[in-house]
């Protein structure tokens, strides 16, 4: 590996050593990671932020310190295998509404709200709606302004989970709340994960100075688990920095990789629906899913690609439903216009020899050559 980000992991190493071999409460803090909690919360526009080393534990060892029995989550449909283990963990309540249906969560906050405790019937302690920021296996967005609209109706707890968000989304690459325009205090807790956008490994939480003040002496991922080791920790510095313009050497690379990567999103998902192809998603995610159905078609699409030199990620049940399955493509900008043209002439190769053309248009422009 090589250029400006692996340079100042090594300077790191030099400085620094390699781990702390210790939790962060007992001797694992050090200058370095408080310097990179700052500039996450700087990046985020909040009060302050923690770090936690895996980004898996970031969800599921962090949400029982925030609610717990006598409290009620609901959760979206769809969110990640972590939120659900976290969620498990508390003891709280946990109620389940509808994908990206906000009419479906009000009612069951109405209803929720209104009856209270089961059995009890006492007020809830606490109620939180955990959501995700971009939905990994839709490459949709949370609809967050109705979200926002509706935490200051209902006065609940709002956790957005930004692992596929930060870093991609938005003018400055801050995520969902730079893509909708929206104040980050508006949120109560977001999280999200460094292993995507910036390269390295972990995830933090951001938030107001009382809830991390609180996480750091009570979150498991605080008091058990490893310090974020320093080759990372500088990854995440540099990266960040990078995109945060504060690079003096590469002031203006952070900001034309977010342009490149919102460029080549729409290129991309623009190519595969012209193509005849049905994909889910909304505009300018970099994630772009293309739906398969057939669950045998999954590892025939996937040997194709690989063939031809192009990694995929193939999904089907239990991520997604069982006739639902899909392959999804995650766009870098790092893809050249070559890059995403063999591959859309690739992948139409390969959707006709496996009959994946299911759009429309395409279908009945066929249709009428064959006549």
């Amino acid at each position: 590996s090589e250029g400006p980000c692996a340079d100042k992991v090594e300077e790191a190493m030099r400085e620094h050593g390699i781990a702390h071999a210790s939790s962060r409460i007992e001797t694992g803090c050090s200058k370095l990671l408080v310097e990179t909690e700052e500039m996450v919360a700087r990046f985020m526009g909040t009060e302050a932020a923690i770090i936690v080393s895996m980004g898996y534990a970031t969800n599921s060892l962090t949400m029982p310190s925030l609610v717990s029995k006598g409290c009620l989550i609901i959760s979206d449909e769809l969110n990640h295998s972590s939120l659900i283990a976290g969620s498990r963990l508390s003891g709280a309540v946990i109620r389940v509404f509808r994908h990206n249906d906000t009419r479906n969560l009000e009612k069951q906050l109405r209803r929720s709200i209104s009856q209270g405790q089961p059995r009890t019937h006492r007020p809830w302690k606490k109620i939180m709606v955990v959501v995700e920021g971009l939905y990994s296996m839709e490459g949709e967005f949370c609809n967050l302004h109705k979200l926002i609209e509706m935490r200051n109706k209902y006065k609940f707890y709002l956790f957005v989970d930004e692992a596929h968000s930060i870093g991609a989304l938005g003018k400055r690459g801050r995520g969902i709340c730079d893509h909708f325009n929206v104040d980050p205090r508006e949120i109560d807790i977001l999280m999200g994960t460094f292993t995507k956008s910036f390269g390295a490994a972990g995830g933090y939480i951001a938030g107001s100075k009382a809830l991390i003040d609180h996480l750091r002496v009570n979150s498991y991922a605080a008091v058990y688990s490893e310090a974020m080791s320093v080759p990372v920790l500088a990854q995440v510095s540099s990266s960040m920095r990078m995109i945060m313009g504060e690079d003096r050497e590469h002031a203006l690379e952070g900001q034309q990789r977010l342009d490149q990567l919102a460029l080549n999103s729409k290129y991309f998902a623009k190519g595969l629906r012209k193509l005849g192809f049905m994909i889910l998603g909304d505009p300018g995610s970099p994630i772009v899913p293309l739906l398969l159905f057939n669950p045998a078609k999954m590892s025939a699409f996937s040997r194709e690609c690989l063939k031809r030199n192009i990694a995929v990620v193939v999904v089907s049940y239990p991520a997604t439903p069982i006739i639902a399955g899909r392959v999804r493509f995650c766009i870098s900008a790092s893809h050249t216009r070559e890059d995403l043209d063999y591959a859309l002439e690739q992948v139409s190769e390969i959707g006709d020899m496996l009959m994946l053309k299911f759009h429309k248009d395409v279908i009945n422009q066929d249709t009428k050559k064959l006549k």
